[in-house]
């Protein structure tokens, strides 16, 4: 096999027509969709509605929706396993099972019980106003779609053959037309198409790698041996960094809106389950997808090889409908992004007559934009992205948030504020390596930790007579 190919000049007709056509189910499926029963009396029930689809979420659509928003980083996540094998698996896969299995079994009920609309408004009513504000301006940063447009535009650079600016604006134009539609609707039910597109593309990989590379088993013999251990030849250190910010699941907010939106807490529950299941079959296909492509093609471009490996390997027809997996992995993402992104301003950050529905569709344009130009700033390194936005949400809001579903009447703005201007104090001394024993995620944990504490002994003291 080739470490580099073209494209566009191995697809057939065939591809492009498969290719297509799951383009327009998706677009389909949304208008279908969009043309469901929808409540219009006031603007509180058309928030609910756009929102949450009115909180009537069923399991199938629960499931379908999760999985699909959850896994836009292909491109990010097969390039870290062809460097680093099974690395992969520990970092991106039971590092988040671990969290999912916490969130559905302590966190749903509650986060289900408080009847908000937004993780801001859950803060709200856990500590105040200035604690909705901060949430929501910490989402909004945290679900800007940057390493998302970037993999969409690295991958429709790779298969137009445009540049990849190009290639960027047209990803980021394509979502935002077919998304920005009917709200939670318009995601769920592109989701629904994206979710069997995305998995069993992923799975195809599998199935001819088997047929005419080999049993996975005997890549042991064609790859290092630390591509097979879990820490491979990373520290421990590292590595649960990953853990840290898998942690912020816990404070997610396509996490709590997708709860929030489930017809019942009970189909909450039972969701995350099953899609948990469908994560680790999906991890096990791309890690070793990964694995296949680095024995095959060794000098490849890591963000690249899997695409590349997969393209040389599947037939006609098959190949078109891989494409489309790797797009749906990555729009499915994108476009919920985009919709938290507007709602965090439009519903969070808004005031009075300024929070209107009708603000949802201008909003998301110019996010759209805004994240255009800061794919360009980032310069496609995704990891950093991740590990950046990761470590500012877990600094900031993870430690209170968590605090306040275990005690929710005990802690009040103030704790909120002292605890989370710690949290960001670390990740900038961090960032700017002014205290460089430590990683700026850890440092921000402990300050967080710490500020959240000091506020609890200042109240037990009697120091603060405004509390």
């Amino acid at each position: 096999m080739q470490s580099h190919i073209i494209i566009p000049w191995v697809l057939s007709t065939l591809d492009w027509i498969v290719f297509i056509a799951v383009l327009g189910l998706t677009v389909a499926a949304v208008m279908y969709g969009n043309n469901r029963k929808k409540s219009k009396k006031t603007d509180d029930v058309n928030f609910l509605d756009l929102l949450l689809m009115g909180r009537r979420l069923t399991l199938p659509l629960f499931i379908c929706t999760l999985v699909a928003t959850w896994y836009g980083g292909i491109v990010g996540v097969t390039a870290i396993a062809f460097e680093k094998g099974f690395y992969n698996f520990l970092t991106q896969g039971i590092f988040w099972y671990i969290t999912y299995l916490i969130f559905a079994l302590f966190f749903v009920t509650k986060i289900r019980n408080t009847e908000a609309k937004t993780l801001p408004e859950t803060a709200e009513l856990f500590f105040g106003p200035k604690a909705r504000t901060i949430v929501a301006i910490i989402n909004f940063t945290n679900v800007l779609p940057i390493a998302y447009a970037i993999s969409a535009g690295i991958l429709i650079q790779l298969i137009t053959g445009f540049t990849y600016i190009q290639s960027l604006f047209i990803g980021i134009l394509f979502v935002l037309v077919y998304s920005n539609v009917s709200g939670l609707r318009s995601v769920v039910y592109s989701d629904l198409i994206q979710f069997f597109v995305m998995c069993s593309s992923v799975m195809i990989v599998i199935v001819f790698s088997f047929i005419y590379q080999g049993s996975p088993f005997s890549l042991t013999d064609k790859l290092p041996d630390h591509y097979f251990n879990l820490i491979g030849n990373e520290s421990w250190a590292s590595a649960l960094v990953w853990l840290v910010i898998a942690l912020t699941t816990l404070v997610d907010p396509n996490f709590h809106q997708r709860c929030l939106a489930a017809a019942s807490p009970k189909v909450a529950k039972k969701g995350i389950f099953i899609s948990t299941g469908v994560w680790i079959i999906f991890d096990l296909c791309t890690t070793f997808g990964a694995l296949y492509a680095k024995a095959a093609i060794p000098n490849a471009i890591p963000n690249q090889a899997y695409l590349n490996y997969s393209i040389q390997l599947l037939p006609h027809g098959f190949k078109g409908y891989f494409l489309a997996g790797m797009i749906a992995t990555i729009f499915s993402t994108m476009d919920s992004y985009f919709f938290l992104a507007s709602a965090s301003v439009n519903y969070d950050l808004l005031k009075g007559k300024w929070r209107n529905p009708k603000l949802y569709k201008p909003l998301a344009i110019l996010i759209a934009a805004g994240t255009f130009f800061l794919c360009l700033g980032f310069q496609g390194n995704i990891a950093s992205i991740w590990k950046f936005f990761g470590s500012l949400s877990a600094a900031v809001i993870l430690i209170p948030m968590v605090c306040a579903y275990i005690k929710p009447d005990f802690y009040n703005d103030n704790d909120f504020l002292f605890s989370a201007s710690f949290g960001l104090s670390g990740v900038i001394l961090g960032q700017l390596q002014l205290v460089s024993a430590f990683e700026p995620l850890y440092l921000g944990l402990v300050l967080s930790a710490t500020g959240l504490h000091l506020r609890t002994i200042i109240k037990k003291a009697g120091l603060n007579s405004s509390d």
